[in-house]
Parts: structure tokens; C-alpha cells; sequence
């Protein structure tokens, strides 16, 4: 098991990878204490029975840059193959303002064929390898050195049988010509948007049983200085107060240190210092925030007419797309979706791209009366009208 603790030696192997035709990536972190990500461990792969074909990257070490790994992402004749990529996606944004590209994700891709929804990375090992994945280590402290061999081991397991599940899967989607459904899927996964956390918008975010104006600026405000705080800070949002402490915030309006002192879910240093100023600050901002400032609440769905004979019409036909199509129902259309669909709108992801191929364009024609719905045997088929 071989360890890169160099800049040179990263740049070696990632010289070699860049003859391969993809490469494996998963990577190892911490966010427990940090608003951000810590990256403490990278594993590498390349489709070779070599014995250093795969690698971990310490990234914590003092003479390593990731640069070399970072040109290797640019690289647009080798695939990066991860499994559930947000998060490792999010880490190499952040710190590089990179994207790997081509971009290939083994979660998307197995919901795709027929895996089920946001399958896991053991399920796949199981039904693909038939082998099974060490679990032992999964709650270990990346950040402490030295790694012990099992640590090693069960680092290095995510990214040898995602060899394997790479090869299966692509296979799976050439055969179906399903790879453009996938690629369409990942372009929200290389958007900075994705990444993006607006201070601002943080308010949204935040679950109130009230829509009055006057009391969402105050909420607006108050997220606005904890997700900035946060962040400028290095320290999950939690940890400045939590979302009931911010609602009772919004609700009691202190003035004062002394008020905060009467906060009930405050935690004790949110009563004192830069996070006490802070909130007070947010809260006054809050209350005198003019008229044509405040929040603007969207009650369009709340005005939605539904048809719940309709709705539930369209969910039968989407379970029946599901079955014969082999792809998760929720990669297809949400039950809000379907509700907005019966509603009269359009304008939904449904509605486009692979979804319309394999749900949209009958959703519509169900809606148009062109077409009902029959019972056969145990499946469900659809009817010209």
C-alpha cells in the first residue's frame, strides 16, 4: 500500500495515470468542527493489475501539493470516475476552483440501470464484485497520523472495486444508450452554483410555521450574520446557534445582552462577544427593515390547483415507467413535481431531457386525455385514446 507524501511523487503517478483511459477518486475529511471540509485523505486508481496501480495521496503532508492531481482533472482524455461525488466535488471547488472533467459518477450512473435510489457504494461492491467492504474503519479520524494498515485498506477498497463497477456500468449504459441520461445528470454536479452558499439566501433554509414579512426579515438577518460568521470563521453553522435558537431569536427580538442572557436555546457563548453583537446587530437590522426590503414569500405553489384524480393517475403511470425503464422513480419526477404537473405546469426538469423520453411526453398525453391506463396481469400498460 503506497503512500505519496511528495509533490514528485504525486506528479509521477499522475503522469502515468494520464496514459490510462479513466481513473478512480475518492477521498477521505473532517467537517465535524469546520464549516469547511478538511481533506485529509485522497485514493487513487487506474485500471492495471500493477501493484502501485492504486495509491493514497497524503495531503497533509508538508512537502505534497495537489497540483499535479489538479492538471490530472483538467486532463480531458481520462475520465475521473467517483462514487456519490458531491461532497468530494465541493472539497477540490473549494480548494482549487477546480472540476474534475470528463466527470463520471457510479451513484448516478446505478440509479440509472436500475440500482435503486442513491444506492450505496457496498451495495454496488456486492451485486457487481460479489465481495464484500470492511467496514471497521468508516468512523475513523483521517486527520491523525500515522494510518494504520486496516485504515489503509479500507481507504484504498473505495476506489479498486470502483474499477470494476466503472467498467460494469458504462458497459450497462453504451448497451442501453442511456450515457447522455447520466452526463445530463452530472452537469448540475460541475456548476460553482452547486458549491455556492449565499449568506443572503441562507434564510430559505431556515423551517418557521409563520409567512409574515416582518418576522422572516428578522430570521433573513440573523441567517445571514451566522452563515457569514460561519464561514469567515472555519466553524459549522450550528456551532454560532442553532436553528430553534434562531427562530426564538426572531421571535423574543432582544435588544440587549441582557435579553440574550433570557434566550432559552442560546448556546452560552452565543451570549457574549462578537456572536452576541452580531445577533443583536442582525436582529435591529431585522426590525427596521423598510417595506420594500422585506422578504418576498413564494405562495405560487400554494395556489396550485390540483387534481388529485389527475395526480394520482400520474403517479401510477410513473411507477409503471420506473418498472419497465429499470430507473429510480425519484431520478424521474418528484411527488411535488407530480402535483405540479396535474397543477397545469410545465416548466419542470420532468418535463426535459431524458425525462421527457422516458415520463414527460405520456405525463402529457395523460393529462391531454390521449391516453389512460389498463391493469394487465400484475403490470400496468398505457392505452392509446
Amino acid at each position: 500500500m503506497k503512500t505519496l507524501t511528495t509533490t514528485q511523487e504525486l506528479a509521477d503517478f499522475c503522469k502515468a495515470a494520464a496514459g490510462y483511459p479513466y481513473i478512480t477518486v475518492d477521498t477521505e475529511f473532517l467537517r465535524e468542527r469546520t464549516y469547511y471540509s478538511k481533506l485529509c485523505l485522497v485514493q487513487l486508481a487506474v485500471p492495471s493489475e500493477d501493484e502501485d496501480s492504486a495509491v493514497l495521496v497524503d495531503p497533509l503532508a508538508d512537502d505534497l501539493s495537489l497540483e499535479p492531481l489538479y492538471e490530472l482533472f483538467r486532463n480531458e482524455r481520462v475520465v475521473k470516475v467517483f462514487h456519490a461525488a458531491r461532497q468530494d466535488l465541493e472539497i477540490f471547488w473549494v480548494e482549487a476552483g477546480v472540476f474534475p472533467n470528463p466527470l463520471f459518477d457510479t451513484q448516478v450512473a446505478a440509479m440509472v440501470c436500475g440500482f435503486g435510489e442513491q444506492v450505496g457504494y457496498e451495495t454496488l461492491v456486492r451485486k457487481i464484485c460479489k465481495q464484500g467492504v470492511d467496514k471497521t474503519s468508516r468512523f475513523t479520524d483521517w486527520s491523525r497520523r500515522p494510518l494504520t494498515d486496516a485504515q489503509k485498506t479500507y481507504a484504498l477498497a473505495d476506489v479498486t472495486h470502483l474499477r470494476k463497477i466503472y467498467e460494469h456500468l458504462a458497459a450497462e449504459l453504451e448497451k442501453t444508450r442511456r450515457s447522455h441520461w447520466v452526463g445530463e445528470e452530472l452537469r448540475t454536479l460541475t456548476q460553482p452554483a452547486t458549491y455556492d452558499i449565499r449568506p443572503e439566501e441562507a434564510w430559505k433554509r431556515v423551517k418557521t410555521r409563520t409567512n409574515s414579512a416582518k418576522f422572516l426579515a428578522v430570521i433573513r438577518e440573523l441567517a445571514q450574520f451566522r452563515e457569514s460568521y460561519a464561514q469567515e470563521n472555519n466553524v459549522p453553522r450550528n456551532r454560532v446557534f442553532k436553528d430553534d435558537a434562531l427562530v426564538e431569536l426572531a421571535s423574543t427580538k432582544p435588544k440587549t445582552l441582557s435579553d440574550l442572557g433570557g434566550s432559552r436555546l442560546l448556546l452560552r457563548e452565543a451570549r457574549k462577544g462578537a456572536i452576541a453583537d452580531g445577533i443583536l446587530a442582525a436582529v435591529k437590522r431585522g426590525v427596521n427593515c423598510p417595506a420594500d426590503k422585506l422578504p418576498i414569500i413564494d405562495t405560487s405553489r400554494d395556489k396550485l390547483k390540483v387534481n388529485p384524480a389527475l395526480s394520482d393517475l400520474l403517479r401510477v403511470l410513473l411507477k409503471s415507467k420506473t418498472e419497465s425503464s429499470g430507473v429510480a422513480a425519484k431520478l424521474i419526477a418528484t411527488s411535488s413535481e407530480l402535483d405540479q404537473i396535474a397543477a397545469g405546469e410545465r416548466d419542470l426538469p420532468a418535463m426535459s431531457g431524458w425525462r421527457f423520453e422516458v415520463f414527460g411526453e405520456d405525463a402529457l398525453k395523460l393529462c391531454d386525455g390521449k391516453i389512460a391506463l389498463a391493469a394487465k396481469g400484475q403490470a400496468v400498460k398505457v392505452v392509446s385514446l
